[in-house]
């Protein structure tokens, strides 16, 4: 006879499971050694939370299902923050939570948790295989959620499910349907109308955008309109793009701001942008996205369609008016070429030899291969991700944007690696983020997963600091006693380099970079560096001057002499 667990693992291979992260404990004892005998690579991680953010960077990049798989109580319940974040990521993940027999449940056994109940909240299906019978059709219909939806499905399977005997029976496959969705002739003739009675008509994309580069570039050629995107669509629509104006919202720039705060005619594309101050408040706003609870979500909308991006502009385009008139697109790509010129300042080593984060990011790009994947943790190294690494149209970048968590970047670059081991995979991570799953850079060296942690080492929770001074608040808690990194990283069995004059960083980047094993590099970085948003409000003003006065009266004045230099630089 064929156990539970044979079947389980059975039907995920079919489903395309290339990979299963975890940690093996008991009550996962019969779904491990069916994973042995199978074709699945285990990646044995050191905590269940790396797991989630591996398998979720793994299926986010290949679009395939990937697995990750704990024990009872305590193990399956450590995947939740990394879970969460695939989840978010639209990301078709798998857990096999293992669970207590079912005698024991209900009865506040040792480790009883309710996984149900917990998992629910980040999942597209989660359900119990109560019974050996329903093992192979539970187990498609998880798979089959999970890549339809996009999202996490959860499995949980009793111990003594998983080694019960399975009945014969034949399988269920999973199906996997590419549907394509376009909107009505009708809807196509009154977007044309709209767009082509615009004077300033700009667009907005994002990451509903992938596989839509040409389709965007060719309705912004007619329209003689600008290209703002989302930090999402980073990919996606900012190489080989002479319409690009770079990002909005705070992470973005002035050009991709006041293209949208000027428009007369504004064009969303697949995009779910969620601060609502930056949406115009004046110009007509259209919205093109296959997700219909979409149209209309962040900001009211004058008209909103249904359909995947492509096929729909490849519908529209012939129906559009080409114009001549660029003052507006000539007005936008102006503010961009400032913008980034400002950008630039700090592309460059800092008075006193000091390394602006900026720099050390310009250079990583600069030297890495085109087909790179870049990981960031949230927080500042996100920021210079999106800011100064430059997209390839073959580059990848994985950053914590919808769920925004910390230490997300080097479990993720683990998923990366074991995914596409011919590819360059490169770790942005925060000295707090490294910090929170160190013991996971073991796992790299165990399972052979040559990646490259760059260690933005500022001695400080950056990102923490600047909101608080924000809010003319003194930094508080967010000073960290961190240890040289670059020697943590060689007795773990890492090649590390440790950096601190600006004149040394960019052989050590090509050397780092060039090393064969994995590999690290800590850098420190200036502490007094600070994210600036495109706009700066007046209370943002006010709240920086009330910190800048608390702090000299407290007898900081150093720190305010360093961020004023940073900001004059």
């Amino acid at each position: 006879m064929t156990t539970v667990a044979k079947v389980i693992v059975e039907t995920l291979e079919a489903a395309g499971v290339r990979r299963c992260y975890g940690i093996p404990g008991d009550t996962l004892n019969h779904v491990t050694e069916a994973i042995r005998t199978s074709d699945i690579r285990w990646v044995h991680v050191r905590h269940e939370e790396a797991a989630g953010f591996a398998a979720g960077a793994d299926a986010m990049l290949t679009g395939e299902l990937a697995a990750c798989a704990g024990s009872c109580g305590p193990g399956s319940l450590h995947f939740i923050n990394g879970l969460f974040e695939s989840h978010r990521n639209r990301a078709p993940v798998i857990l096999i939570a293992s669970q207590i027999v079912r005698d024991e449940l209900g009865f506040e056994f040792p480790q009883e948790v309710d996984f149900k109940a917990i998992y629910q909240s980040c999942s597209v299906f989660c359900e119990e295989i109560r019974t050996p019978a329903q093992a192979r059709r539970m187990t498609a219909m998880a798979a089959q959620a999970a890549l339809a939806r996009r999202g996490v499905a959860v499995l949980i399977v009793p111990a003594d499910i998983s080694g019960a005997d399975a009945p014969d029976e034949p399988a269920f496959a999973v199906h996997r349907a590419h549907p394509v969705t376009i909107p009505s002739e009708t809807e196509l003739d009154a977007l044309a109308m709209a767009l082509n009675s615009g004077k300033r008509v700009a667009i907005y994309g994002g990451s509903g955008c992938e596989h839509a580069h040409t389709s965007v570039i060719a309705l912004a050629e007619r329209l003689r309109a600008p290209i703002a995107r989302t930090s999402r669509a980073k990919d996606f629509l900012e190489y080989d793009n002479v319409y690009d104006v770079g990002m909005t919202g705070i992470f973005g720039n002035e050009a991709g701001y006041d293209a949208l705060m000027d428009c007369d005619v504004l064009l969303l594309l697949g995009c779910n942008f969620a601060w609502r101050q930056y949406y115009p408040e004046k110009a007509v706003i259209l919205q093109i996205d296959i997700d219909g609870t979409h149209l209309g979500r962040r900001h009211p909308i004058d008209m909103g369609v249904i359909g995947d991006i492509r096929p729909t502009l490849d519908a529209l385009l012939p129906k559009i008016v080409a114009r001549d008139d660029s003052h507006f697109l000539d007005e936008c790509r102006d503010r961009y070429r400032d913008a980034l010129a400002d950008q630039d300042r700090h592309d460059k080593i800092g008075k006193g030899n000091a390394i602006h984060p900026q720099y050390l990011t310009e250079l990583i790009s600069r030297h890495a291969a085109p087909d790179a994947v870049f990981t960031a943790d949230g927080g500042s190294p996100m920021v210079w991700c999106l800011r100064h690494i430059a997209a390839t149209g073959r580059n990848r970048t994985v950053i914590s944007l919808s769920h925004g968590t910390m230490a997300n970047a080097m479990p993720q670059a683990l998923g990366a690696k074991a995914a596409y081991p011919d590819r360059q995979v490169i770790a942005l991570s925060g000295d707090g983020g490294l910090a929170m799953m160190l013991g996971d850079l073991l796992t790299a060296v165990q399972e052979g997963l040559p990646i490259k942690v760059a260690v933005f080492n500022n001695s400080a929770l950056d990102f923490v600091e600047i909101e608080q001074k924000v809010e003319g608040l003194l930094d508080t808690y967010t000073n960290l006693v961190n240890p040289d990194f670059a020697r943590v990283a060689d007795a773990i069995g890492f090649r590390g380099w440790h950096v601190e004059q600006g004149e040394d960083l960019e052989s050590a980047v090509i050397q780092w970079l060039a090393e064969p094993g994995p590999a690290l590099l800590d850098v420190v970085t200036d502490r007094f560096e600070l994210v600036m948003p495109p706009n700066v409000k007046s209370g943002q003003i006010a709240g920086m001057a009330l910190y800048s006065a608390k702090a000299v009266l407290g007898g900081r004045a150093r720190d305010v002499v360093g961020v004023i230099r940073n900001l004059l630089s």
